[in-house]
């Protein structure tokens, strides 16, 4: 009797992880990606909030970096919202190139994973998957800014999942989605911006430019394309259409 009611506890969370939760009504969608908009859009808000698109960022390249077999030493988060990724392996190839096209990539395409989960109704899922994600890259982390960042955004993530109730789990949920979706097309404009005015000559788009011989304007172009193409189909999802 004893190992059947301590198995039920875990039996009810594994379905409500997998199981499936009501969305929010459809005005409170359209409000929670009003708000995300609201905050990128606005100077003050966009800069702390910019530290979650470099998380992702950042760990975009990390985890790729993983993927393709290379080394990851470390990851670096910094007060200015800039990001460093040390990974140790073949300088050139096709996991170096994939590692380097990752990080202006991640956050959108987080988004646009997030959108489906949400769309098939897996609302606490996604907030337990981001929650592992960000426990996964603060054990990367070695700087202790970058540590008090993820801290911080996991805890939301933790604070939210664990003690909010179904209807603030949605909107929450709706809302970092939504934040990804859009916050991932600014940094692209930004990057564009400084590198017109002859700065960031290190960036993701210079690097690939050498690593792959083709203009640093192409992988801004696909930078473009994957934002506003993620930003669209994701918005579509979240919305219904």
């Amino acid at each position: 009797m004893q190992s059947t009611t301590t198995a039920a506890p875990a039996t009810d969370l594994w379905d409500r992880v997998t199981g499936t939760q009501t969305a929010p009504e459809f005005w409170l969608v359209v409000v929670t990606g009003v708000a995300a908009l609201a905050v990128v859009l606005w100077g003050p808000a966009w800069r702390p909030a910019r530290n979650a698109i470099t998380i992702a960022h950042e760990g975009g390249h990390g985890l790729i970096a993983l993927v393709t077999g290379r080394t990851l030493e470390g990851i670096r988060l910094h007060s200015d919202t800039s990001g460093l990724t040390v990974s140790r392996g073949k300088p050139t190839g096709p996991g170096m190139i994939l590692t380097a096209l990752a990080g202006y990539t991640a956050p959108s395409l987080l988004g646009l994973g997030g959108a489906w989960l949400l769309a098939s109704g897996h609302i606490t899922l996604l907030l337990w998957v981001a929650t592992a994600l960000l426990l996964a890259l603060l054990v990367m982390v070695r700087n202790a800014y970058g540590v008090l960042t993820v801290l911080i955004t996991g805890g939301l993530f933790v604070a939210v999942s664990w003690l909010a109730g179904s209807e603030v789990q949605a909107l929450f949920a709706y809302a970092a989605v939504w934040f990804l979706l859009i916050g991932g097309v600014r940094p692209v404009f930004e990057l564009q911006s400084k590198r017109r005015r002859g700065g960031a000559p290190d960036s993701d788009a210079d690097q690939l430019a050498r690593l792959t011989h083709a203009p640093a304007a192409i992988w801004l172009l696909l930078f473009h394309a994957v934002a506003l193409c993620s930003l669209i189909g994701g918005g579509g999802w979240l919305l219904g259409r």
